[in-house]
Parts: structure tokens; sequence; C-alpha cells
């Protein structure tokens, strides 16, 4: 189809290269397709383009696409530069890492105590008591959102759970911060030198 063309013969070469140097060299954990009636960016793209599709299986379009553009930029400026860009939908890989379960063997790095937020008015301590926990390289974490009803408060601990984080500051009581050890169920009532120091243990 293309061979009356010398643009196109030079596309038909380039493609050819781009196949062989794959063939020679391998993929590790995807597979190349051609398909010459994809289409995408026709007011923009000048060259060969692409997709990213999920694997096979998986109920969903591209995850990303891109391609070659010879002044592209010049809309910004930037004048005769050509390149290749790409860009990936990162809700589209949530669903599809969602969807394959992936998310149960990403093992993600949790504090070893967490101070629940149960009451604004104690926050001035729980941020006075977190900069004196990481200051002694403890992980620790502050939930971000108010509790306003009991809903909103099992939804906290239902985080700590989940998380299986082994510590929690539920209260603060008088310069007293009342320390619960989720695996044992002890629960201490301490002051801020003391809450540090079992904490390094």
């Amino acid at each position: 189809m293309l061979q009356t063309s010398e643009e196109g013969k030079n596309g038909v070469e380039e493609l050819r290269f781009v196949i062989n140097a794959i063939e020679e060299l391998g993929l590790a954990s995807a597979n190349l397709e051609v398909d010459v009636t994809l289409a995408r960016g026709l007011n923009y793209y000048t060259g060969a383009i692409f997709e990213v599709s999920a694997p096979k299986g998986v109920q969903m379009g591209s995850i990303g696409g891109g391609g070659r553009y010879d002044d592209l930029t010049g809309i910004f400026g930037l004048k005769d530069v050509s390149g290749v860009g790409i860009s990936f939908g990162l809700d589209r890989i949530y669903l599809v890492l969602e969807e394959l379960g992936l998310f149960k063997i990403v093992d993600l790095p949790k504090p070893k105590v967490i101070f629940l937020n149960f009451d604004a008015s104690t926050d001035g301590l729980k941020m006075k008591a977190l900069k004196s926990l990481r200051e002694n390289n403890i992980k620790s974490e502050f939930y971000p959102d108010l509790a306003e009803s009991n809903k909103a408060q099992k939804r906290q601990w239902k985080y700590v759970t989940n998380r299986e984080i082994e510590f929690v500051v539920s209260e603060v009581e008088n310069d007293s911060f009342i320390l619960k050890n989720m695996i044992s169920g002890e629960q201490t009532n301490c002051s801020l030198t003391e809450l540090v120091d079992i904490l390094k243990k």
C-alpha cells in the first residue's frame, strides 16, 4: 500500500528497525503488537504512535499512549524541536492493579504508632509528640481527618487494623498520652518522655 510513497517506505523501514531490535533484545515484561489501524492525535503526531494496554483478560482500554512529533513544542514558543512523548492514565492503572489484586502483594511502609484524630483541641500536643518521636527515628503518623461521629471514629480504628499498626495513641488528657498496644491489648497512660521510651524499645 505504501510502496509508491517515499515517506511511507521510510516509515516501514523505521518500523522494521523497531521490530528487529525488540526481537533481538527481547522484552522482559511486555509484548509488542503492531497495529497499522491505530490512530491518535492526528493534529500533532507526525510519526509513529503507540499505546500501552493492560494485560489480556483485564477489561480496560489503553493505560498510556503517545507518539512522535516534529514541532509540537512550537505552540509553547520552542520552535523546531522534535521528540517523542508519552502519558499514562493513573486512574486506569490503579483500576488495573486493583482488578489483578496486585495491591495485596505490595508491602507498604507503616508507622510504629499512629495518633487518632478524635479531638482537635489536643492537636498541638500531638504534633509536639510526633516531632519528638520522629527526632528519635520512630515512624509515626497522625490520622488526617477529624472524627466528628462514631462512624468516623470506627473508620480510624479500622484503618489501624487494616494496616496492622502496633501502637495507637487514642486520646491526650492533661499532657498524658493514652497509648494502646494493639497486639497485647495493654493500655498505658504516659508522659511524652515515657511515650518515646516505650516506643524506642
